[in-house]
């Protein structure tokens, strides 16, 4: 069976002041609304994540970044003519799955939380036989952070709800083939483990039976190229 490509970038999201200033430039008066709230740090880094992705998504496409104009489903998840494209972000990480292999994709990145919390949450929201493994795991935080992302990716591929998602039988060793999405929607979705740096997990999910390569590349900030723009 032919494979098809779905490219992934990690977006360092702490970056210095005219990188932050030249993306912001680039965002739509939405966009900048965000940016602009009481948290400083979550501006900054939202401002990044969004300028780098209509960074990447013009490239792709040939077009103005700044022009690209978004698309939202009935949850808000965002879509551009020509491509298909998702986005997710955590802490200083953000990351953008793109695909022109027509089917929808999700990504989630998250950063590991402490095992502490990481139990309690998977106690309250998994499955109780799930809870018991990441319980039992020798990194408990890392176990649950890995389903955590499947789950997510799955939720954001169909542009579904999160809660639609806590008990998608996504464990074992990826990529994993999820048969029936139940209340998310029709048709199977295939998903797998993204390596990412740090303390941080990530996912991709893809809508359809097919396999698919990961292309990972990492965006770098060209200030000069920036600037000059």
């Amino acid at each position: 069976m032919t494979e098809d490509r779905i490219d992934v970038w990690l977006i360092p999201t702490d970056q210095p002041d005219p990188v932050v200033r030249a993306l912001y430039e680039l965002l739509d008066p939405a966009e900048r609304a965000r940016a602009a709230g009481p948290d400083t740090r979550f501006g900054r880094r939202f401002t990044v994540t969004h300028g780098a992705v209509r960074q990447l998504v013009g490239a792709r496409l040939g077009r103005d970044p700044a022009a690209l104009t978004w698309r939202y489903g009935p949850r808000g998840k965002p879509a551009i003519d020509g491509i298909a494209v998702n986005q997710s972000g955590s802490g200083a990480l953000a990351a953008l799955a793109l695909t022109d292999e027509g089917r929808a994709v999700g990504v989630d990145v998250e950063e590991v939380r402490d095992p502490r919390t990481a139990t309690r949450l998977a106690t309250r929201y998994f499955p109780a036989g799930e809870a018991a493994l990441i319980a039992e795991a020798p990194d408990p935080a890392a176990r649950f952070t890995t389903l955590w992302c499947r789950r997510e990716a799955c939720v954001k591929a169909y542009g579904g709800r999160l809660v639609q998602g806590l008990g998608l039988p996504v464990t074992g060793p990826a990529p994993v083939l999820l048969a029936d999405p139940g209340a998310l929607g029709t048709g199977p979705c295939r998903v797998d483990d993204v390596p990412v740096p740090g303390p941080f997990r990530a996912a991709v999910a893809a809508v359809g039976t097919r396999p698919f390569h990961l292309a990972v590349h990492t965006w770098h900030a060209n200030e000069r190229q920036l600037l000059g723009s």
